[in-house]
């Protein structure tokens, strides 16, 4: 009983441990070095619960018909502001597949995101794309968060047409189109719901070639009149279909006349999702379409990886936080869906790598730089950088077992024989002086279900780098468009 009652001591100590050291801020400017008289000190660890970690891994349950039509729904605030609130799950959450083992569904998570960040350069290397605009009637809200390349990670459910059809959607931050698969579908992937039908829907009107919808969409056709559109996607997927006008449903609150791809003819891995919604910088998303109406304030929260639970996804003024730390979000007119912001380096265990804040740099030319993005999963590091990153955190975990490399990953712990583990803190340093430090479970990440963590950060094939969503998971992220910025916490999801 002694025995019993001094584990559940040690457990509740941890886990107390792991919530307080979860995430924190710092606004100082100051830099931190190590140097031989500090090379064994290590003032900043947390702690990572093993046993709880590895246990979440096993939960696999899709949602049911009637879970489902829960995420609809929305909820007013009028404390600070109008603002609308949606539920957010991960792909793994609907997956069609239920008997994916965790590390079936990790091996296709990082085939999708190496295609994804390949697909990213590829784009970026072509001149970034996405120049286009339109607006709509008033809504009271708007969403931001990443980048373009297709197979979305986090989902949330809207009601397209009039009545509402409910719809999964991929979130995804880059992309300047909202499109959903439409019948007749020629050819179709394989979705959660029933496939849109234009027919059913009393507010679905197509655009025609002259109007200057068309006229703004990237890569525009024309077929008996009617604007056609085509997005190809980095991972091989694609959307082909109509352009045209319709109602799209946020739980309560009504968007009237949002451009939207009516697809015939798609491919992509998107699981169960009827399609994508589309939050990038660029004019055409469904951001840019609400124009300055909104500002372009929203927040979100991503929790679903691993867990039972939800995240959510917030529209409106209302959504901003008071004491978040704020950093400037930076444009690359080469790329205007992505939103770029300022790192300046990366800490281990309290103390600043030895890296050169040019490595992390948005030249004039639109190269380099470093894009948040809800899609890719895995931070990717230039080279030079991700490699003195690496070194620095092993050089403060050589008390732990090490393990072969998986996938993507080359720095990796068997951790098996552990019931929590003390690690070193992960920050980022961000310009201008914030300093974001990560949750344990954010940089050292479950692979299987027997033990093997992973260092979840990976290089980058060219100078981009990206913050990925296991980085982002649990931090409450809230975009300002109006004023240029995007802000950290203060709350944790």
């Amino acid at each position: 009983m002694v025995a019993q009652k001094a584990l559940v001591t040690v457990v509740v100590v941890v886990l107390l441990l792991h919530l307080l050291c979860a995430i924190t801020f710092t606004t100082t400017s100051a830099t931190r070095t190590a140097s031989a008289s500090h090379a064994t000190v290590y003032p900043h660890f947390q702690h990572l619960n093993v046993r709880e970690t590895i246990a979440g891994t096993k939960i696999v349950r899709p949602l049911k018909v009637s879970e489902s039509d829960e995420l609809s729904e929305s909820h007013h605030d009028g404390e600070s502001g109008e603002k609308w609130k949606l539920k957010l799950v991960h792909r793994d959450k609907i997956s069609i597949n239920k008997f994916d083992d965790h590390h079936h569904r990790l091996d296709e998570r990082m085939k999708r995101d190496v295609q994804r960040v390949d697909g990213l350069i590829r784009r970026l290397a072509g001149g970034g794309g996405g120049g286009v605009s339109y607006g709509v009637e008033d809504f009271g809200s708007d969403v931001v968060s990443g980048m373009d390349q297709g197979s979305g990670e986090y989902f949330v459910r809207i009601g397209v047409g009039s009545p509402p059809r409910s719809q999964y959607m991929v979130i995804d931050s880059g992309s300047d189109i909202v499109w959903v698969q439409c019948q007749p579908c020629n050819q179709c992937y394989r979705q959660s719901d029933p496939v849109f039908d234009p027919a059913d829907s009393a507010t679905f009107a197509g655009v025609s070639c002259s109007s200057t919808v068309c006229d703004r969409l990237e890569n525009a056709g024309c077929h008996a009149g009617r604007c056609h559109y085509e997005v190809s996607y980095g991972d091989g997927s694609y959307t082909k279909g109509t352009l045209a006008l319709e109602t799209v449903t946020f739980g309560r609150t009504v968007v009237k006349n949002v451009a939207i791809g009516c697809g015939h003819r798609n491919r992509g891995m998107f699981v169960g999702a009827a399609g994508l919604l589309g939050l990038g910088g660029g004019s055409m998303s469904f951001v840019g379409q609400l124009g300055g109406q909104t500002g372009g304030a929203f927040s979100y929260c991503l929790v679903s990886r691993g867990t039972d639970s939800s995240g959510s996804l917030v529209f409106g003024r209302g959504a901003m936080p008071v004491g978040a730390a704020w950093v400037p979000l930076l444009r690359n007119p080469r790329a205007p869906s992505f939103y770029y912001v300022g790192l300046a380096g990366l800490g281990v265990g309290g103390m600043r790598v030895p890296i050169s804040e040019d490595v992390f740099r948005l030249t004039e030319l639109g190269d380099g730089g470093v894009v948040m993005d809800t899609g890719t999963a895995v931070t990717r590091l230039p080279t030079a950088a991700y490699e003195a990153f690496r070194d620095a955190f092993l050089g403060q975990t050589a008390n732990l077992p090490r393990a072969t490399g998986v996938s993507i990953f080359d720095t990796c712990y068997n951790l098996s024989g552990f019931v929590s583990v003390r690690v070193p803190t992960v920050s980022f340093y961000f310009t201008g002086g914030p300093i974001l430090t990560l949750p344990a479970m954010n940089f050292l990440i479950p692979v299987d279900e027997v033990g093997t963590f992973c260092f979840a950060f990976a290089p980058s094939p060219s100078g981009l780098s990206i913050i990925g969503n296991i980085q982002q998971e649990g931090i409450q992220i809230s975009f300002d468009g109006a004023n240029g910025f995007v802000g950290f916490g203060p709350n944790v999801c």
